[in-house]
């Protein structure tokens, strides 16, 4: 009862099968929040070994996020990975995970992309990039993949911050919010896998939401400036190892 995993998916019947069975080798219980898809997710996920929790609309990743995460705390487990249903993260990496959060006590760990960042989509490495750069200069420390969905979480420490994050923004608010709280985030380097369907982040929409987030972040002061770091050591260990 540690650890488990939560995919948000909308419309993700052609991987959602394959995401769920590599990650049961590694843990007993997925959770997949089939966020109002239309396709054949939920059953597909449920055939592979998942427990789904269905939303009858699209109501955003925030919110299939939030169900999820609330669904294991619920149950009592400690930790939450997070990734997407698509494939672009590879299972295989959770160990890295687990070992930086075991050496280091921080609640949150992030996967880090941008050492291979030309093999990303190029709307998600522009997005990232832009996004990522904005975000360090108001931590004032060095925060290299800001939008990265692969994530390992401590519940506990989750459920005491305010959240409110419905879409998209949401990997931005959760990162700054621990960050404000004054808890430890650490990245470790991740495989990344070409994806088969085209990005679902929607250029003019997803960044005018992103930008609402940013400036009431900082009208309301919920980010306190982070200590500068130059290189976390998660990152320096886990590199060695990709």
């Amino acid at each position: 009862m540690k650890y488990a995993a939560v995919i948000p998916c909308f419309n993700e019947s052609n991987t959602i099968a394959r995401v769920v069975s590599a990650l049961q080798r590694y843990l007993d219980v997925v959770i997949v929040v089939d966020d109002g898809s239309t396709d054949k997710t939920t059953q597909k996920a449920k055939k592979a070994g998942a427990t789904v929790i269905r939303h009858e609309h699209n109501y955003g990743k925030g919110t299939a996020l939030r169900t999820g995460l609330s669904e294991l705390l619920s149950q009592g487990f400690e930790w939450a990975v997070m990734l997407d249903g698509d494939g672009q993260h590879a299972p295989a990496d959770l160990p890295a995970f687990l070992e930086c959060a075991e050496q280091t006590g921080a609640p949150l760990v992030i996967g880090d992309r941008m050492h291979a960042a030309d093999t990303m989509p190029w709307i998600r490495r522009w997005a990232n990039r832009w996004m990522s750069r904005k975000l360090s200069r108001y931590a004032q420390r060095h925060l290299p993949d800001t939008q990265s969905g692969f994530r390992l979480l401590h519940l506990p420490t989750w459920a005491s911050l305010e959240l409110s994050a419905r879409h998209f923004e949401v990997e931005s608010e959760m990162l700054m919010a621990f960050l404000a709280a004054k808890h430890a985030v650490e990245f470790v380097p991740i495989r990344v896998i070409p994806g088969g369907r085209t990005s679902r982040i929607h250029p003019i929409v997803d960044s005018v939401r992103w930008l609402k987030w940013w400036r009431a972040m900082k009208r309301n002061s919920a980010a306190q400036p982070a200590l500068k770091i130059s290189k976390p050591p998660c990152a320096m260990a886990a590199a060695q190892e990709i």
